[in-house]
């Protein structure tokens, strides 16, 4: 069977749609690439890009994306609620079928060199691709961000993976990886204080105490009125999205507030979704061969 890999590219930009639609058309015009989903937010002024396809043909495409950011987002003009650190933030690789998490870091430490060499964008790499432990966490590459880069950077420690020792000038760093599937999930909470955010954000995260695979913040959505706490579960088989969202519920009584709503941004393995309907509904006996559109393959 046919190898099949997952790239999740969050670039810098989530209000120019002529800029989203120029750096995603490299993903519209290539044989053996399929465009999943384009999710562009313009509070966190990003926009996260899922794709799946041959990891040959994915490994050109998305450099070919990078190359377009590079030219067209200038990281001295942007400012979002989401931490970043470069025109194009990450780049992971995922293995979806028929794919290891070798061939992925070989795929990822492929794509670095590449963005390094045609771009000039210092590329670190990160998780499974990491080159040293302190690099694993992508948190603490991006640490310091867009502006303390390039001070950060003339730490030995934190020399680049592949390319120059500072940052481009206009388009910064980039990471590159290779990972499990994670979920980037939000929790709108009913109030435009973020530090009551920040105070759950900080309950709930790994780093501080709470949940083992969780990595959260505060952000204002502004637009909306409100403010959520951001995150990432990076294991959701060990720590579920109802868990989490019970505990931010929980924790938001304490201040008086209430949580109205929460999102999924880009996409979701359905077995998570699965396992929240079954501990909400009660279900006893739902697994994936019971939804509908699994069972009508070759017909669609």
């Amino acid at each position: 069977m046919n190898k099949i890999v997952e790239c999740v590219v969050n670039f810098s930009e989530g209000r120019n749609k002529e800029v989203i639609e120029s750096i995603t058309s490299p993903f519209r015009q290539r044989d053996g690439v399929k465009l999943l989903n384009v999710e562009a937010d313009g509070d966190y002024h990003r926009v996260v890009v899922t794709v799946a396809g041959d990891p040959q043909a994915i490994k050109e495409v998305v450099v070919d994306s990078v190359e377009i950011a590079t030219r067209l987002i200038d990281m001295n003009l942007h400012h979002g609620q989401h931490p970043r650190m470069g025109a194009t933030d990450v780049v992971p690789f995922i293995p979806i079928r028929n794919m290891t998490m070798a061939e992925c870091v070989s795929l990822a430490k492929e794509v670095g060199q590449m963005i390094a060499q045609r771009t000039q964008v210092p590329v670190f790499l990160y998780e499974a691709a990491a080159t040293a432990s302190h690099r694993e966490n992508l948190a603490d590459i991006r640490k310091g961000e867009y502006e303390g880069m390039a001070k950060k950077m003339t730490e030995e420690r934190w020399k680049p993976d592949f390319g120059p020792d500072q940052p481009h000038p206009s388009a910064g760093v980039t990471a590159v990886g290779a990972r499990m599937p994670l979920i980037a999930y939000n929790i709108d909470l009913a109030t435009t204080d973020v530090s009551i955010a920040n105070k759950i954000a900080k309950a709930i995260r790994h780093s501080s105490g709470g949940f083992r695979y969780i990595k959260a913040g505060g952000v204002e959505a502004k637009e909306r009125g409100l403010v959520q706490v951001t995150m990432n579960i990076t294991d959701y088989t060990k720590t579920p999205i109802y868990r989490v969202f019970e505990a931010v519920k929980m924790e938001a009584m304490r201040y008086g507030v209430a949580v109205c709503g929460s999102e999924i941004v880009g996409l979701v393995p359905m077995e998570a979704i699965l396992e929240s309907a079954s501990y909400y509904l009660r279900f006893t006996n739902v697994d994936k061969e019971k939804i509908l559109e699994n069972n009508l393959e070759g017909l669609i």
